[in-house]
């Protein structure tokens, strides 16, 4: 017959196993990405090509390789998509580039991603809602979770239903500018 358990002994058992899991989930801050990836083969290198079409700048990034985040591309991808009328960066969302990443796998081509906006400053997200009204008052791009992208050489209009199918975040279709919105956001969509 096993001993009873005194309370205090299964308290401190509890606090020690919700200190562990704390402990793993701040040592593994890219494991809720892991758990996404929808493909078949998760350790599969993943690259991302970009061009920022306001900016002419480029940028190719390896983020994924040996079925692990690459941390080191975080730097470079901050950068690149920071707000270029004030030229501040915040730590992007890395659960876009998987988003991107689908896009590109579903559309069947490894093209690059013409960049329109990624993060905004709530200066520069203030500015452009005084010129135009589908531009929202708590947008994602200000918390960097954002993207406004084509793949060149592609639809739009196709990249956006592409986008729908994968049921992650938001996505808006902008035909007028030809661009489309992804966002990791709750799952939502509309056209502007």
């Amino acid at each position: 017959m096993t001993p009873p358990v005194e309370p205090s002994e299964f308290l401190i058992t509890r606090r020690s196993l919700l200190g562990m899991a704390a402990s793993l989930a701040l040592l593994s801050p890219f494991a809720s990405l892991r758990a996404q990836t929808p493909w078949s083969n998760p350790a599969a290198d993943r690259s991302l090509h970009f061009v920022h079409t306001h900016t002419g700048e480029t940028l190719a990034v390896n983020y994924w390789c040996d079925g692990a985040f690459q941390s080191q591309c975080l730097a470079p991808l901050n950068h690149f998509l920071r707000d270029f009328r004030t030229n501040e960066m915040i730590g992007m969302d890395v659960g876009l580039l998987d988003i991107l990443y689908e896009l590109q796998d579903l559309a069947d081509r490894d093209a690059t991603f013409e960049v329109i906006s990624a993060y905004r400053s709530p200066q520069t997200n203030a500015l452009l809602r005084k010129s135009s009204s589908e531009v929202a008052q708590k947008s994602l791009h200000i918390e960097g979770k954002a993207i406004d992208i084509r793949i060149s050489g592609f639809s739009s209009k196709k990249l956006q239903q592409l986008a729908l199918t994968h049921q992650r975040g938001g996505v808006g279709f902008y035909a007028k500018s030809d661009f489309v919105h992804v966002d990791t956001g709750r799952i939502r969509s509309w056209v502007g």
